[in-house]
């Protein structure tokens, strides 16, 4: 499915650009957005700009709740895809992660890696951002190429509001990737509904607000391989899994996570 050279691209970059990998399922997906917007699960959170610009909407954790969701992820070639991206025999969903900017919202997703932020820690790992509209290169995902093989202990999570997720880490501080952007290899691609951008969880991205007249609508699908294990974090993760009592580097292994069948 997936050449060596894009791979290989992958395992080097940390990112990867999937065009028209995801075309088939845009209908289930935009359908999938459609209901999250108008059935929002207890894990939704909508960021309202101070300016008053529109919000940015986003939910969580609903492939359980939405057949539309629940197909993709049993029944797409994403898992196949992750398996061959993160070199894995094995491949298990993590979570989904609906993104709606609305049309004017000034809201910038800001320069983060999502590893520190999660439940899961390993090397195998990569998330499928596929956006449900037409992206231009100025509304979409940027990614800092090679990120992901920047540090052990990873970069300390912050709220949108710039202050720490939890109160004590072992993480360190994130470079001002803003202040020296020509010092880094930023990836962004202008997309269509279905194209995919592929990025280790490690990765640091973000993106820029909505300052169209259209709606950016995405679904992010997230994946881990063989060398997943359970991380305990200083605090409440996102998404959270409260119920979820594991020791930190047990096997990732529960019924929220599901093994996907690739073979």
């Amino acid at each position: 499915m997936l050449t060596e050279d894009q791979i290989l691209h992958f395992q080097h970059k940390g990112v990867l650009y999937l065009p028209g990998v995801f075309k088939q399922w845009v209908p289930a997906l935009q359908q999938a957005v459609e209901q999250a917007l108008s059935q929002p699960s207890a894990l939704e959170r909508s960021y309202k700009p101070q300016d008053g610009s529109a919000p940015f909407f986003q939910d969580y954790c609903n492939w359980q709740r939405f057949s539309t969701l629940y197909d993709f992820v049993f029944h797409s070639p994403a898992a196949k895809v992750a398996a061959q991206l993160m070199k894995s025999q094995t491949v298990r969903f993590f979570h989904d992660h609906i993104l709606v900017k609305h049309p004017g919202t000034s809201l910038i997703t800001p320069w983060h890696q999502d590893q520190p932020y999660y439940c899961v820690q390993g090397e195998q790992s990569v998330s499928f951002w596929t956006p449900l509209d037409p992206v231009d290169q100025k509304r979409s995902l940027e990614c800092v190429a090679g990120s992901h093989l920047w540090s052990q202990v990873g970069f300390r999570p912050k709220r949108f509001d710039g202050t720490n997720l939890y109160k004590k880490d072992e993480f360190a501080e994130l470079p001002d990737i803003d202040a020296n952007r020509e010092s880094f290899e930023i990836l962004s691609y202008e997309m269509q509904p279905g194209d995919a951008i592929a990025f280790d969880f490690r990765t640091i991205h973000g993106a820029a607000g909505n300052h169209s007249k259209t709606s950016r609508r995405v679904v992010s699908t997230r994946w881990v391989g063989d060398d997943a294990r359970w991380a305990v974090r200083q605090g409440v993760t996102s998404p959270p899994f409260p119920h979820i009592d594991l020791p930190d580097g047990a096997p990732f292994d529960a019924p929220e996570f599901p093994l996907i069948q690739i073979h």
